[in-house]
């Protein structure tokens, strides 16, 4: 098929053919939660146009995966109300389904695949989302392509994984031109006619109910098999949200970015992990909206490839390091999700670093702190419990503090391996943009990953990167850090 989206951000999922006596194209959309700006929305309404067929956006929520809570589902919710009314006034049939039983979704795919000419997915890298993608397209009879939405940079194009920041920065830097007016729909219903919404077969409907469209929350966030311990985020999720909080960000934040966004009581990141990971707003929008208050075209990219950090954009400082954060240091963990199924275990690590930190597990510790304590922020630092906390209330810790609170969960674990496992499940129980590959990458850089040997040889770290808490906390006023989030007993 010729269409918008190109080739290497398509990736077909199973040897089944176009089934054009089918009723309708179905997206189903688990990453890319957005009626816009997206690569696998714009794939399944050019199979629309192409077939003439009806377009059926069916949008799901596991209840049943580990780490389903009332925090995760709430925002995705919000998304579903944003992306509900986005459908309908496009015209096209919209199905937002939460599962209330583990695994219910599962039926109800096939069951309207069995009915598409075609089914088209979101192509995201991590573990759980791959094999779920896979086990749909082994069963579906019809053609399943899988869509990257993810980054600037289609994620398949690198045959490689890349041990450092610096060798893909220098791979982005050289590829990345020819692939920058590869852009997704800002509206892919814009003069494009489909085909009336059709009406759904048979009992579907009846079996597996989607919530309310206008009012989704309501329906779904009670009795449901996911932790309801973990309470909402003060912040929303959708769409809406998202773009509110770029906006804040480039107007208030980012000409203060470069010097400031490594300090706690400063409040210059941009806070937009937690809609990037949910898919509530597109890294090729921000991109957008950062070229243009920059004034930038491509024309101001540098000639040379050379993995430097600042430069080669040809932008502000603070937009470089910006775009360092949104482009290096996220699609690297793209790259590691999309090449290998170990990324999330212990394994994974560079040979380096597992010898050094291996070398060192038998060291002695002078704190030894067991889940629960980390978890209920009960250590005998209070920067640590002030961060810890954060996570806990907020769904996100600051940057440059996560980083901190990362090398003292090694420190103060019985073995690197204990550590990593307490990361993982504190980050992905609580951080609204947990299990995300980019935030598994945060995770194994505490323990080397993308990093290199570092000296003097420490007890414990080895030639592990070591941070502590008094260093950080003599670099940057933490007073009103510890004021805000300090946990009170």
């Amino acid at each position: 098929m010729n269409g918008r989206v190109p080739s290497a951000r398509v990736n077909i999922a199973n040897k089944a053919p176009v089934d054009r006596a089918g009723r309708f194209v179905l997206y189903w959309m688990t990453a890319s939660r957005r009626a816009s700006w997206s690569f696998a929305l714009d794939r399944a309404v050019d199979w629309a146009k192409e077939l003439n067929k009806p377009l059926v956006v069916l949008e799901t929520l596991r209840s049943g995966c580990r780490w389903a809570s009332r925090r995760h589902h709430r925002f995705v919710l919000d998304g579903m109300a944003d992306n509900a009314a986005a459908f309908d006034r496009a015209g096209v049939r919209y199905y937002p389904f939460v599962e209330r039983a583990p695994a219910e979704s599962r039926p109800l795919v096939a069951a309207l695949a069995d009915h598409a000419c075609v089914v088209v997915g979101d192509d995201f890298p991590t573990i759980e989302m791959v094999a779920e993608t896979r086990a749909a397209a082994e069963r579906c009879k019809a053609r399943f392509e899988c869509v990257d939405s993810n980054g600037l940079l289609p994620m398949r194009l690198a045959d490689r994984v890349f041990p450092t920041a610096h060798g893909f920065r220098r791979f982005v830097q050289r590829t990345l031109p020819d692939h920058l007016l590869d852009v997704p729909a800002q509206n892919p219903f814009a003069r494009t006619r489909l085909a009336d919404p059709c009406r759904l077969p048979g009992d579907v409907a009846r079996r597996w109910a989607p919530v309310s469209p206008k009012s989704p929350r309501g329906d779904a966030e009670t009795a449901l098999p996911i932790d309801q311990a973990v309470a909402p985020a003060p912040i929303g999720g959708g769409t809406r949200a998202a773009r509110r909080a770029l906006e804040a960000f480039l107007a208030e934040k980012l000409p203060r970015y470069a010097g400031e966004r490594n300090h706690p009581e400063k409040d210059a990141t941009s806070g937009l992990s937690p809609y990037l990971h949910f898919g509530h707003v597109s890294v090729h929008e921000v991109f957008r909206e950062l070229a243009q208050r920059e004034g930038w075209s491509p024309a101001s990219l540098a000639d040379k490839a050379t993995g430097k950090r600042e430069g080669w954009w040809g932008m502000s400082e603070s937009a470089e390091a910006f775009l360092d954060e949104l482009v290096t240091w996220r699609e690297v963990g793209f790259n590691m999700g999309a090449l290998r199924d170990d990324y999330d275990r212990y394994e994974s690590l560079p040979d380096w670093a597992r010898k050094t930190l291996d070398e060192h597990t038998s060291d002695a510790r002078e704190y030894v702190y067991s889940l629960d304590e980390l978890e209920g922020a009960k250590t005998h630092d209070r920067l640590w419990n002030a961060a810890q906390t954060e996570l806990v209330r907020t769904g996100r810790i600051h940057n440059y503090l996560r980083m901190l609170w990362g090398k003292k969960i090694l420190e103060w674990t019985a073995s690197p391996g204990e550590a990593l496992v307490a990361m993982i499940e504190l980050n992905n129980k609580y951080a609204l943009d947990g299990q995300d590959p980019n935030s598994y990458s945060g995770i194994f850089w505490v323990l080397g990953r993308y990093d290199r040997a570092w000296g003097p040889e420490r007890p414990i770290f080895g030639k592990i990167r070591y941070m502590s808490c008094e260093a950080t906390a003599r670099k940057f006023r933490v007073g009103d850090y510890l004021a805000k989030h300090a946990p009170r007993r």
